[in-house]
């Protein structure tokens, strides 16, 4: 027997992709509840017995965006050749990705709650926490090209990561903006003028 209040046909993974673009879209306090089961096909109740509240969805909408967006920047991580080529990886694709006209412009981990009323304070500190891991998976790969000897040994493997993960936020705000990919194409030409010389700094 289907579960009251449940579509026969629910299909749990399509409509969590369809909330993913929501909050992805008006971020997390934009994306009303109303909103949310509408773009999933189902009502409330239905809503509620499958994610639990919004927060809930949200956390697993986030999970999905993470496994889906983000797998070609960790295919790019893992295979490019050297660390160098690996954070401009990361950021062509981010470049190009962001400014995509079939999705919300930017990145849905940093757009989607900076700010907001003191009672989503947990949301925020959830999102905080994924870009701070973003940012250490992009730590081990310069310190992997450290230890593999295509980073100098005295690089600052943690403050090239800071700056970097600092250039793709701030490509997610330039794409929201509607910036083109050309123009931030040219950012990333800027980005990574800076390398040798970022590298050569040494850690404190």
């Amino acid at each position: 027997m289907a579960e009251r209040g449940r579509p026969r046909t629910f299909d749990r993974q399509e409509a969590l992709r369809r909330a993913m673009e929501v909050f992805w879209a008006r971020g997390y306090e934009g994306a009303s509840l109303g909103e949310l089961a509408e773009a999933m096909g189902i009502n409330r109740p239905s809503l509620y017995a499958a994610f639990g509240c919004k927060e809930a969805l949200f956390r697993e909408a986030v999970a999905l965006y993470d496994a889906t967006e983000g797998a070609p920047i960790q295919r790019a991580l893992d295979e490019a050749p050297t660390a160098r080529a690996a954070v401009e990886a990361m950021l062509r694709h981010n470049a190009r990705a962001y400014a995509r006209d079939d999705q919300p412009r930017g990145c849905m981990v940093v757009l989607a709650s900076l700010l907001g009323t003191p009672e989503n304070e947990a949301v925020r500190q959830f999102l905080r926490e994924n870009r701070a891991l973003g940012e250490e998976v992009l730590r081990h790969r310069i310190e992997r090209g450290i230890a593999e000897g295509d980073v100098p040994a005295g690089a600052d493997a943690r403050m090239l990561a800071a700056f970097y993960t600092t250039v793709t936020q701030g490509l997610s705000v330039q794409a929201r903006d509607g910036t083109s990919v050309a123009a931030m194409e040219a950012i990333v030409d800027a980005a990574m003028a800076a390398w040798d010389r970022l590298v050569e700094s040494k850690a404190e």
